[in-house]
């Protein structure tokens, strides 16, 4: 790009990276959402020549879209990458190749990949080739894009956002557990957003048998958004019938049971087109680590858990939500109504010493509070 930008024009192109990345959310997966812009200096200044994000399914990388895109603009022009590009040989060349290959002389990237077949190896190798490289702009946003990518590189488990929906006097449902509408139209609609961005959502077979949802994303033109709808079913005892199995065809259905389930209720979910998968038992109930190191191992980095108080209360219980959205109506249910969390306070959420509240805000008739963990890493 010939003179060095200043600060608050690298903070605009890396913020423009970052929406284009974000478009991958819930899509990309087993890789992260990259954004990636290529930038030369025009006569009237800067100028963007090509722009890029991770393609569903993680193919192509965004870096070698945004280059595509330049063709023979990118040479001598500036690259802003949300994440470190690749070095490394897997089912495409490394993207540093590209990059060098296409002549970029400046990379901004805002993260060190901690990826073991990168950390760091991609910015070494572009500055061994000449390449100017600066790292760490919109590093805080980027991990936030990135959550998903870290948290399964670092621990082996995706990220995992609860959603809660509950009355103002933190009821999640009516007496002998019958379902209730809680929020409000504009209230669902910011969750089906938040299932778009999750490349699976999970809920327990309890919620199944009581609620017979489809758990797709139904917002206009975003069917395809849907994430994999996850059940876990310790017997099988998912019906045939249900609309979660009807749809299996459409959109995936993945369910988990005991390595004890009777064989022919998997041959049964399977010859409609069900996923099934097993794990071990932690006493009477599946166990969270092993179902979490089983949806990993299949790509998934981004976990929505969105039904039953039993499966909440078991995630809070042993600390593993990431970020919780709790939305809350204006209206109590009563004191017969079942509550958010099985045997748990909803102040485990609210006043957990591991999580913060990021704000509290209108959606609608009703309300939603964001909680994230309070130090990314732990």
């Amino acid at each position: 790009m010939g003179e060095r930008p200043d600060p608050s024009v690298d903070r605009r192109f890396m913020a423009l990276a970052l929406t284009l990345g974000r478009r991958g959310l819930g899509q990309t997966w087993p890789n992260p959402a990259v954004g990636a812009l290529v930038v030369r200096q025009g006569p009237d200044g800067p100028v963007v020549v090509g722009r890029g994000w991770t393609a569903p399914g993680g193919r192509p990388h965004a870096e070698t879209e945004a280059l595509k895109h330049a063709g023979a603009a990118a040479a001598g022009a500036t690259l802003y990458v949300t994440l470190e590009p690749c070095s490394h040989h897997g089912k495409t060349p490394p993207c540093v190749d590209a990059i060098v290959a296409a002549g970029i002389t400046r990379v901004v990237s805002a993260l060190e990949d901690p990826n073991p077949e990168v950390a760091g190896e991609g910015h070494a190798r572009l500055r061994a080739a000449g390449v100017a490289v600066d790292i760490g702009l919109g590093a805080d946003e980027a991990r936030r894009a990135h959550d998903g990518h870290i948290r399964r590189i670092r621990d082996g488990r995706p990220h995992i956002l609860l959603k809660l929906a509950v009355s103002s006097d933190g009821k999640a449902g009516l007496a002998g557990r019958k379902p209730a509408d809680i929020t409000g139209r504009t209230a669902r609609h910011r969750a089906h957003m938040l299932r778009a961005a999750s490349d699976a959502m999970l809920i327990g077979i309890g919620t199944a048998l009581a609620d017979n949802p489809l758990l797709t994303c139904r917002l206009p033109g975003m069917a395809g958004r849907s994430p994999v709808r996850v059940v876990l079913d310790r017997s099988l005892r998912l019906p045939l019938g249900s609309r979660l199995v009807t749809t299996a065809g459409t959109s995936p259905l993945w369910v988990i049971g005991s390595v004890a389930a009777p064989p022919e209720r998997e041959e049964a979910l399977r010859n409609a087109g069900v996923e099934v998968l097993r794990v071990e038992e932690a006493g009477d109930r599946l166990g969270l680590a092993a179902v979490l190191r089983a949806l990993v191992w299949r790509g998934i980095t981004r976990l929505m858990v969105e039904g039953g108080p039993i499966v909440a209360a078991a995630f809070v219980a042993a600390g593993l939500p990431d970020e919780v959205a709790l939305f809350r109506r204006a209206y109590p249910i009563g004191a017969d109504g079942i509550d958010a969390l099985e045997g748990l306070p909803l102040t485990a959420v609210t006043q957990s010493p591991h999580l913060r509240s990021c704000g509290i805000e209108p959606v609608g008739e009703d309300t939603l509070e964001m909680f994230e963990r309070c130090s990314p890493g732990s």
